[in-house]
């Protein structure tokens, strides 16, 4: 499938590619993109089953990888958040050509079982929002924010949703389907991490294990805040990510 894509910076700049996790959305690297690599040729991704992109199944690990290699032909620079970044993770193992190097943000290489279990059954049941003040409050209940404004998670979440066919009422802009899939994909064995150069950075307080064995091409930074990193630490992660890709 060609999924739908933006594209930030000059054309004839390296290519970075992004990846979203679940119930998320390309529109979280624009901000990066614009103002921390602006001489990048950064290109941002609805994943299967999110956004602009089809939502036809299969949603398994295989069709996101074959998606992906379909809607970018050339070997790029990869970085994906949480299952985004499992995604890269699994595209180097599967198509090392493909990846120049590969930026992790708090990837979900691997799920507990119980916990993919819980967070599959809670997006069966959808929630929807009279407002977009209303969501955003519902986010940070959530427990998952944990230091970011609101005024940029206010800015950041208003593509994210879309009227429903309850009274108007607001809903996020994904297929329940693919990320209920997408939570037991997270529950398999993680994909060995990137043999090229690779970035991971670490919220300090997420909830997402990360328990491999760093290679000697590994760079590790931790950050402050929890998992949504582009959220709860921006300035830092977009300092490393910087630093990590005009490094000579």
């Amino acid at each position: 499938m060609q999924l739908h894509t933006e594209q930030w910076g000059p054309a004839d700049g390296q290519l970075v590619v992004c990846l979203h996790g679940v119930t998320s959305r390309l529109s979280r690297f624009r901000r990066l993109a614009n103002d921390a690599l602006p001489g990048f040729r950064v290109v941002g991704v609805d994943l299967r089953g999110h956004g602009q992109s089809g939502w036809s199944p299969p949603w398994d690990v295989e069709t996101h990888v074959a998606d992906l290699l379909e809607t970018v032909s050339q070997p790029a620079v990869w970085m994906g958040h949480s299952f985004g970044g499992l995604l890269v993770a699994e595209l180097a193992a599967r198509a090392p050509d493909h990846v120049e190097r590969a930026i992790l943000l708090d990837p979900a290489l691997h799920i507990d079982p119980s916990t993919a279990l819980a967070q599959a059954e809670a997006i069966r049941q959808e929630t929807t929002f009279d407002s977009l003040d209303e969501y955003v409050d519902y986010r940070y209940a959530s427990g998952t924010i944990l230091r970011a404004p609101r005024e940029l998670v206010v800015a950041e979440s208003a593509e994210d949703l879309v009227s429903g066919e309850e009274g108007g009422r607001l809903r996020v802009h994904y297929c329940r389907s693919a990320i209920v899939t997408a939570w037991s994909e997270m529950a398999t064995p993680a994909p060995p991490l990137p043999e090229c150069e690779t970035l991971v950075v670490l919220g300090e307080a997420s909830w997402i294990p990360f328990r491999e064995e760093p290679r000697a091409s590994t760079e590790i930074v931790t950050v402050p805040g929890g998992h949504t990193v582009l959220w709860d630490a921006y300035d830092e992660t977009a300092t490393a990510v910087s630093a990590f890709l005009n490094r000579a």
